[in-house]
C-alpha cells in the first residue's frame, strides 16, 4: 500500500572539507521530514452505554498496528437519523468522513443522496489480494441487507433484532413464572397488567429511538406492510387494519398504566432500576444490560400475535465508504477490514450484543459465545425470522421516516386512535411523493 507522504522532501546535503570532522560530517547530513499518518474520520452512533467502549479499543488497537494511519472516531447523537442529518451538514461544506455507520433504514435514502464509493471499487483499484474477501467472508442474505438493485452500496457490519429483556425477580414478585416468559401480545398484555397490580410497578416498554425499527416488527407481525417498491420507488402502505390494530395494543397498554410511554433513557433507566418487568429493545443493548442490571436478568423471543409468523427488520448498519482521496479511500478500506476481522467483530459482538455479519466458524470463541449467551443464544435464534429494515427512497426520505416517529408520538400519547394517526401519516408522505 502506498502511503501519503505530506511533504516527504529531502532537506539537502551540505559538502565539507577534509578539514572537518566525522562528527560534523555526520551531523550535516541529509534530514527527512517525519512522515505523517492519514488522518481519517470513523462516524457512529455508538455511546458510552451502547457500544462507545468497544469503538475505542478497536480503534486504539488499530492505530497502534497501522502507524501510517490514524483513525479519529465522531459519536453522532440521535442514532441513525442524527449521523445522516450531520453528514448531509458536513458534505455541504465540503467535508467527507471516511467511513460512516448507516443504518439499513436510510440504505434507499443514503443510494439517492449522497456520493460514496463502493468498498469493491476501492479493493479492485488498489487491493486485488482482496477481490473476493466479501465473497468468502458474507452470507449472500446478509450482504443484501446493504444493496440496492443488486449494488453494495454498504457492507453489513451491525445486525441485531428485538428482543424481550425480563426482569425475573420482578416476575416472581407478581407471581409470574420467568422461566415461562408471555410468548404472545395478549400474554404481554395479561402479564404487563399483573405486574402493575401486584407490584405498582409498570410492567412493558418497547423502545422509542428516532426510528421505526421496533415498531416494523410490531406491526408486520400482525400481518402489516410498511411500505412496497414500485418502479424504484418506496410507497408507504403501514396504514391498514393490522397495523393499527397492533398499535393500538401498545397504546392501550400506556393508557391503563400498564407500559409506560417514554425517551430510553427513562425506560431503560426505569428497567435497570428495578422497577420495570419487561423492555423490548434491540440485543444491542445485551452489554448494557447485563453489566448494569443488580436483578436476575432473562431474555425471551420477540412476541408473536397469535397465529401469524414474527416478522423481524434486520437492525444495525452498514459501513460506507465516503473519502473522496486515494489515500483516504485506501486507509478506509484498511481499517474497515480490521473491522470485520473475526478478532474485531468478537470484541464488537462482546461489547454491545450485535450479531456478527461475517461467517462464524464452529468451535471459535465467537460460535461458542453466542450459543453459552443467554441473551445472545435468543437473538441468534430469530435470524430466520429477520428480513430488511424498511428505507424511504428519494431527497425526502428522511421527512417520511420523521412523519412516522411523529405518527408513534400522537399514538402513544393517546392524542389520536392508531387507525387515524397512520392514516394521516401515509397521506401526509404521499403527498411529499408527488
Amino acid at each position: 500500500m502506498k502511503v501519503n507522504l505530506k511533504n516527504g522532501l529531502i532537506v539537502g546535503t551540505m559538502l565539507f572539507t577534509a578539514a572537518c570532522s566525522q562528527g560534523e560530517k555526520e551531523a550535516a547530513g541529509s534530514t527527512v521530514q517525519e512522515k505523517k499518518p492519514v488522518q481519517i474520520e470513523y462516524w457512529h452512533v455508538a455511546s458510552e452505554t451502547f457500544g462507545g467502549g468497544a469503538i475505542k479499543e478497536l480503534i486504539k488497537e488499530f492505530n497502534n498496528q497501522n502507524q501510517d494511519i490514524q483513525v479519529i472516531e465522531k459519536f453522532n447523537p440521535d442514532m441513525y437519523k442524527g449521523l445522516t442529518q450531520n453528514l448531509q451538514v458536513s458534505i455541504a461544506s465540503n467535508k467527507y468522513p471516511a467511513i460512516v455507520q448507516m443504518g439499513y433504514s436510510y440504505l434507499n435514502y443514503a443510494k439517492d443522496n449522497f456520493e460514496y464509493t463502493t468498498a469493491q471499487e476501492v479493493i479492485n483499484e488498489y487491493f486485488p489480494e482482496d477481490k473476493e474477501f466479501l465473497a468468502e467472508n458474507f452470507l449472500p442474505n446478509i450482504l443484501e441487507l446493504g444493496q440496492v438493485d443488486g449494488e453494495q452500496v454498504g457492507i453489513p457490519y451491525s445486525i441485531s433484532n428485538p428482543i424481550m429483556y425480563i426482569n425475573a425477580d420482578l416476575f416472581k414478585e407478581a407471581g409470574l413464572d420467568p422461566a415461562n416468559p408471555p410468548k404472545t401480545w395478549k400474554e404481554v398484555a395479561e402479564a404487563a397488567m399483573t405486574i402493575k397490580m401486584k407490584t405498582g410497578n409498570p410492567g412493558f416498554f418497547m423502545q422509542e429511538y428516532a426510528d421505526n425499527w421496533a415498531q416494523q416488527a410490531l406491526l408486520e407481525g400482525n400481518g402489516g406492510q410498511m411500505l412496497k417498491v414500485e418502479n424504484g420507488i418506496t410507497i408507504p402502505t403501514f396504514s391498514s387494519k393490522e397495523s393499527a390494530e397492533a398499535y393500538q395494543l401498545t397504546a392501550d397498554m400506556i393508557k391503563n398504566k400498564s407500559a409506560i410511554h417514554a425517551s430510553n433513557d427513562e425506560g431503560f433507566q426505569t428497567f435497570l432500576n428495578g422497577k420495570l418487568g419487561m423492555v423490548v429493545t434491540t440485543i444491542g443493548k445485551r452489554e448494557n444490560f447485563e453489566s448494569s442490571a443488580k436483578f436476575d436478568l432473562r431474555g425471551a423471543k420477540f412476541p408473536l400475535f397469535e397465529g401469524k409468523e414474527r416478522k423481524l427488520p434486520a437492525g444495525g448498519n452498514m459501513l460506507m465508504i465516503m473519502a473522496k482521496s486515494p489515500e483516504d479511500q485506501k486507509a478506509a478500506w484498511r481499517f474497515m477490514k480490521f473491522l470485520l476481522s473475526s478478532n474485531s467483530t468478537e470484541k464488537w459482538t462482546k461489547g454491545t450484543g450485535y450479531l456478527p455479519p461475517t461467517i462464524v466458524e464452529k468451535g471459535t470463541g465467537i460460535d461458542k459465545f453466542l450459543t453459552e449467551n443467554k441473551l445472545m443464544s435468543v437473538a441468534a435464534s430469530q435470524m430466520p425470522d429477520m428480513g430488511q429494515w424498511a428505507s424511504f427512497s428519494g431527497s425526502n426520505g428522511l421527512k417520511a421516516e420523521q412523519i412516522l416517529i411523529d405518527a408513534r408520538d400522537i399514538i402513544l400519547s393517546g392524542e389520536k386512535p392508531a387507525d387515524k394517526a397512520l392514516e394521516d401519516a401515509q397521506n401526509e408522505i404521499l403527498k411529499l411523493m408527488k
